[in-house]
């Protein structure tokens, strides 16, 4: 039997007629998941024209072959790149081709297995602050604001010895004016006009993201004068870092524009997971007590840490199905370069591919009741098509911090719900994405001590 509606976490509403041009520039600006129409969560690809072609693909094969075996024809979208491009400049997350293959080869090996596990006391200890915090804390907390500051307090550690010179306020000031200001799509988006026709939003970059840059320059001419830390943080393994073919090593500027993609996206995204999957174990208590049973059983009175990880592997199944339901990159987007088929379907130079992760994620024809919630779908032994879940991406441009967030917001959640029974209140989150996919309003529970 599917699922009583009224029982299960919010999701975005979709539209069943046209937008239009207006209209989807309309619904762009508002929720960018909208302009997912519902036939998408039920077939394999969705296409049409709003100023340009477009296609939506929910196939897991056809996703296999846009960002593995022909990911060099279909690079970030115009429009992504128009809209990151002022807060990353050429960082690897959006740079194509040679320029991102040398950064992603001088990156890896400070995003290797034992550099990750060694972070993990950091980690360990932004979830005790976290811990008192709200335990200090009167009334209802507002999760998503506490892990933004959990994850700040290990980003900032992790990437620059404890964030000399920046601040979590600054930092969330600065993207969210860039949100508002800057990040959200435009008509001419829409419209498809080339990069040379000035999106006026888009004109100045916001004056705390400028500052923000200059402050990250500061740092890394210091630490250059000043010489590698004792225990080498994230700065000093992207400056020993080197393309394996060239020995090139990142300028300030490379090292910038990487490590605000690292500071941005790497708390962002995973406070927003964790904010997600707290909501989500107190929307079904069932979970959250087997959950809360496996951290103490395996933590006792400690906090948790990277030795702890093989323990929890019900906590590692609540963080994926958060990031099935609510993945923070929940729609990507790329541009055709060379004539293809992709489902049976002729795909043109220039025709724009979208990949709506949230609606893959929520595809009847890939997920059991798909709007449901729950873990046991990432059980040890249940398979799945790799191309159907796609949180971090896949391919040869793979999120290179996935092992990072995965470590962190499993040490994060187990800590808190072997402290904490969380329970709902009258606020009830709505998904909402311009940039990343986040909770409108925070995310509102109680925190009761076990």
């Amino acid at each position: 039997m599917l699922s009583d509606p009224a029982l299960l976490p919010p999701r975005v509403p979709a539209h069943t007629k046209p937008l239009g041009v207006i209209g989807s520039a309309l619904t762009a600006r508002r929720n960018v998941l909208e302009l997912i129409p519902e036939i998408a969560y039920r077939q394999p690809m969705v296409s049409g024209r709003t100023g340009k072609r477009w296609h939506m693909v929910m196939d897991p094969e056809a996703l296999r072959r846009v960002l593995k075996d022909r990911v060099a024809d279909y690079p970030k979208s115009l429009v992504t790149k128009l809209i990151l491009g002022p807060a990353v400049g050429q960082s690897m997350f959006v740079a194509e081709g040679a320029h991102w293959r040398w950064q992603r080869l001088a990156a890896a090996p400070a995003f290797a297995q034992r550099h990750v596990e060694a972070m993990a006391p950091v980690m360990t200890a932004a979830a005790a602050a976290s811990l008192r915090r709200i335990a200090a804390a009167q009334g209802e907390v507002d999760v998503f604001a506490e892990m933004v500051a959990a994850t700040f307090d290990v980003i900032s550690d992790v990437t620059f010895s404890g964030g000399e010179g920046f601040d979590r306020d600054a930092v969330h000031t600065a993207i969210d004016s860039y949100i508002a200001g800057t990040a959200r799509i435009s008509l001419l988006d829409i419209l498809g006009l080339p990069s040379w026709v000035p999106r006026p939003g888009r004109l100045v970059a916001g004056r705390e993201l400028r500052r923000l840059k200059r402050t990250a320059d500061h740092v890394i001419d210091e630490r250059k004068r000043q010489g590698a830390q004792p225990v080498p943080d994230l700065l000093d393994l992207l400056q020993a870092g080197e393309d394996p073919e060239t020995g090139r090593r990142m300028t300030t500027p490379e090292l910038r524009d990487n490590l605000l993609t690292f500071i941005v996206a790497g708390h962002e995204t995973t406070a927003l997971t964790l904010a997600w999957a707290l909501y989500l174990c107190a929307f079904a208590p069932e979970v959250q007590e087997r959950a809360s049973a496996e951290a103490r059983a395996a933590l006792g009175d400690r906090i948790a840490g990277a030795a702890d990880l093989p323990a929890l592997p019900y906590l590692r199944q609540i963080v994926e199905e958060a990031l099935r339901l609510y993945p923070p990159a929940a729609f990507l987007s790329r541009t055709a370069l060379a004539a293809d088929e992709l489902g049976g379907r002729e795909i043109r130079p220039g025709d724009t591919v979208m990949l709506p992760i949230y609606a893959l994620h929520r595809h009847h024809l890939l997920w059991e009741e798909p709007d449901r919630f729950d873990p046991e779908r990432f059980a040890p032994g249940v398979t799945r098509d790799r191309f159907a879940f796609l949180p971090f991406g896949a391919g040869p441009r793979i999120c290179i911090g996935a092992g990072f967030a995965m470590q962190e917001a499993v040490i994060i959640l187990a800590s808190l719900l072997a402290r904490f029974r969380f329970e709902t209140t009258a606020r009830v989150p709505t998904p909402r994405m311009i940039l990343t996919l986040r909770p409108e309003g925070g995310v509102w529970l109680r925190a009761i001590p076990r």
